[in-house]
């Protein structure tokens, strides 16, 4: 790695390391989806205590215990999802910055090495909201597309993440993306190059193995993914390009963060 890109890789660290999410979480109880009272309360009070004006998007997750069948519990972390949301948005929040609503279905355990399993279920039956803050990465680095940008913006996806190996998209991706569609849609002049990344290899290779191709060149599989994806949701090849940068980019918050794909921006 050249000295520049050591420079400007450190800097980007730094940069998104420096980033914060807060997190409010409510709590269900067993086998329910509405909420009860004091819980409802916590909602209330998330609402009137966050600055709308300085938030990027609010994002909901919900999750289930580990009791009953995946089926089942992903439907009701759904249906805790919707609850919240109903709660936000009739309650006058805009429902625009809310961008990912997922349920996540339900969170496994090793019963043998939980003290207080019943306690650990009960804490499972949640719904998580964060909020992401708006330009939170820095000047010029993003979390989504904004509507405008400058030619050397850079756009780190938080929700376009692969499975280790993958270059196949993910379920929370695909939603990343159509949200991504709908912005491409309304602004028809900006162009970009979408790059990918890969985790977890050792340093003498550049790149990491793609097990659907047993190629090494996986971070470029996962850029052309992602670009055929917006291909087939007509927008414009000529808009886009993408290329794969390998292992030479870590952000430093994990591996997740590391198996993904950005943009830069290259034309407004």
């Amino acid at each position: 790695m050249s000295k520049l890109f050591q420079i400007i890789a450190l800097l980007t660290i730094g940069l998104l390391t420096a980033q914060e999410k807060k997190i409010e979480t409510v709590y269900f109880n067993f086998d329910k989806y509405d909420l009860e009272k004091s819980q409802e309360e916590i909602v209330y009070q998330f609402l009137k205590t966050i600055d709308t004006t300085r938030i990027e998007s609010v994002q909901i997750y919900g999750y289930c215990d580990d009791r009953g069948n995946n089926d089942y519990n992903y439907k009701l972390s759904e249906k805790r999802v919707e609850t919240v949301r109903t709660i936000l948005t009739n309650n006058g929040f805009n429902k625009n910055k809310i961008v990912i609503i997922e349920g996540r279905g339900r969170v496994l355990i090793e019963k043998d090495t939980i003290e207080d399993i019943e306690k650990t279920r009960a804490e499972n039956r949640r719904v998580d909201l964060l909020i992401v803050p708006k330009n939170s990465f820095g000047n010029g680095i993003y979390n989504s597309l904004q509507d405008s940008h400058q030619v050397g913006d850079r756009i780190y996806f938080e929700n376009i993440h692969f499975d280790l190996g993958s270059s196949k998209l993910t379920h929370s991706s695909i939603k990343e993306l159509d949200i991504i569609v709908g912005k491409l849609s309304k602004n028809k002049t900006l162009e970009f190059e979408i790059r990918g990344h890969v985790c977890c290899t050792p340093e003498y290779f550049d790149d990491a193995i793609d097990i659907s191709t047993y190629e090494r060149k996986l971070s470029v599989n996962r850029a052309k993914t992602v670009f055929f994806y917006l291909l087939s949701k007509n927008i414009n090849s000529l808009r886009m390009s993408y290329k794969g940068c390998g292992n030479k980019f870590p952000l430093g918050k994990g591996d997740e963060m590391d198996r993904r794909v950005e943009f830069l921006i290259t034309k407004i």
